[in-house]
């Protein structure tokens, strides 16, 4: 049997649950670690600061493989160059779990990333070649449950495996799943007639100037991203210098790629109008499903009191909308036009968070719990949609470029939303905390029957008239202090929210698409 009858014989739902399996694990690892990183610092004896890297190396590592998939696909053949990034994310996986210290850690944290960053856009790949435009809506709504679910399950499943075993379990389980994919993989997954492979007999060259010039640009755009607001952003050395490497290289690389026959990176693609908009939107999607996810524990935890259990019940039914739409989604896109779709989805995400903009102190449990559900529900109708619009004209060889690049734009857009939201958090935080102490005057009858009443019960419990006084006026500040707060995450919630519904305008600007419309083939 030839590889090409093999590659037909197999049914493309198994393929897609194969590489489902694989991309799952790669995601999860962006955000399992989260939770673990006190227990990881106090382990290896490192400061919190410290242990932030761990999560930082990984992303930075992940970031510079992620539009290189197309171009060493082509290089070393796809299946080949998948299971190779597979087994690597596997080994380090291991080596992560069985760290001596934290230098260790951070190494093979990278290690990790390098051979995960590729994962992403590899898998959806394979699955446009596997599936006809048909059944595209379907394949990438399976596919789009493992790249959304992931971040959601990750802190929670991070904080259970450390809170009853060890952090080193968070890397651990990595492997015999690893195993699993490379197995199923070598069996299931066969490269396509369509893909060309570039060759050094046909003239073919590898670029390295354009590999490094991308890499030194795009690991220190992370490190920006990812350190600014723990840095003070522009006020650090380390941040002023990987942001104009940052805009030097990868302003450069743009030019640069431009110009070549077989670039690393293929810009090209942004000609067509329905890709380069539905690009912008999935650094949106990136922005604003990071950015929550990174918000909403926070304030749930450090506001309301809750544990870290407790507020992955408030996060996990949105996981769950996310599971039950998401097959409805793709059923829905062979009767609606895509943009439709994408209307409702980010002004429903829009809405949700929005509605967490009203949160007080006082907020309910299922109030938070439901607000999560309704931003969930609209994220279900982003990401299907979005990809098979953008994959509606890009030609079959180009697959692997287009998925890059998308991957790509969505990290960079998750990385975008946790440095923005924790910015804007801190800097509201200031201004209202500075316009509510003015009113903690000897004048305002609201502060000193505050205080009268404080001291009072204070006083009863056995405190001195003077300690009580001082007490109370400690009391008042911690009060302004959480009010401050709150009001900050309330305008951090409203302006994701509003960006949510600014974008909506953007979608005049696609061609219709409808799923199962035959691809056209774009010149380049």
């Amino acid at each position: 049997m030839t590889t090409e009858t093999r590659h037909r014989a197999v049914n493309p739902w198994i393929i897609a649950l194969v590489v489902m399996i694989a991309t799952f694990m790669e995601v999860l690892d962006t955000s399992v670690a989260n939770v673990a990183l006190p227990h990881i610092a106090g382990n290896l004896s490192a400061t919190v600061d410290e242990a932030t890297w761990v999560l930082t190396s990984y992303l930075v590592a992940n970031a510079v493989v992620l539009p290189l998939g197309g171009y060493l696909g082509g290089l070393f053949g796809r299946k080949r160059f998948y299971m190779t990034c597979v087994g690597i994310f596997t080994v380090s996986s291991m080596l992560c779990g069985l760290a001596p210290s934290l230098p260790w850690l951070i190494f093979f944290r990278i290690m990790q990333g390098l051979g995960g960053g590729a994962l992403q856009p590899t898998s959806q790949a394979i699955l446009v070649e596997n599936f006809p435009p048909e059944k595209r809506g379907a394949a990438m709504a399976l596919y789009g449950m493992g790249v959304v679910l992931a971040p959601i399950v990750g802190p929670v499943l991070g904080g259970w495996i450390t809170d009853n075993y060890s952090w080193h379990w968070i890397f651990l389980i990595n492997i015999p799943v690893g195993i699993l994919s490379l197995f199923l993989t070598y069996r299931m997954v066969h490269d396509p007639p369509t893909l060309k492979r570039m060759s050094v007999k046909d003239g073919f060259k590898v670029d390295y100037l354009g590999i490094g010039v991308l890499t030194l640009g795009l690991a220190a755009l992370e490190i920006v991203l990812d350190e600014g607001q723990r840095r003070d952003w522009f006020a650090s050395n380390l941040i002023l210098v990987c942001a104009v490497l940052a805009v030097v290289c990868l302003v450069g690389v743009v030019f640069y790629l431009l110009r070549k026959d077989h670039p690393i990176l293929d810009l090209r693609l942004l000609k067509d109008r329905n890709f380069a908009v539905s690009t912008v939107m999935l650094f949106v999607l990136g922005f604003v499903l990071y950015g929550s996810l990174a918000l909403l524990p926070i304030f749930l935890q450090t506001l309301l009191g809750y544990t870290a259990s407790l507020s992955g019940w408030i996060l996990s039914p949105g996981g769950v909308v996310i599971l039950l739409m998401m097959p409805v989604v793709a059923m829905l896109l062979r009767k609606f036009d895509t943009r439709i779709l994408i209307a409702a989805g980010f002004a429903t995400c829009g809405a949700g968070l929005l509605w967490m903009s009203r949160f007080n102190l006082q907020v309910p449990f299922d109030t938070a719990m439901y607000s999560r559900c309704l931003q969930s529900f609209g994220l279900a109708f982003l990401f299907v949609p979005m990809n098979v619009t953008a994959f509606q004209n890009v030609p079959m060889d180009k697959t692997s470029y287009a998925t890059g690049m998308m991957n790509l734009v969505r990290n960079i857009g998750g990385s975008t939303g946790i440095a923005l939201v924790s910015t804007i958090l801190a800097r509201r935080s200031q201004v209202h905390q500075a316009s509510l102490v003015a009113n903690l005057h000897p004048a305002s009858l609201a502060y000193q029957g505050f205080l009268d009443k404080a001291s009072h019960v204070l006083v009863a419990k056995g405190a001195s008239a003077p300690d009580a006084a001082h007490q109370a006026q400690g009391m008042a500040y911690g009060l302004l202090q959480r009010q401050a707060t709150m009001m900050a995450f309330s305008d951090t919630f409203w302006v994701m929210g509003v960006l949510c519904f600014a974008l909506l305008p953007l979608i005049l600007l696609m061609r219709k698409t409808m799923a199962g419309r035959k691809p056209v083939v774009m010149d380049h």
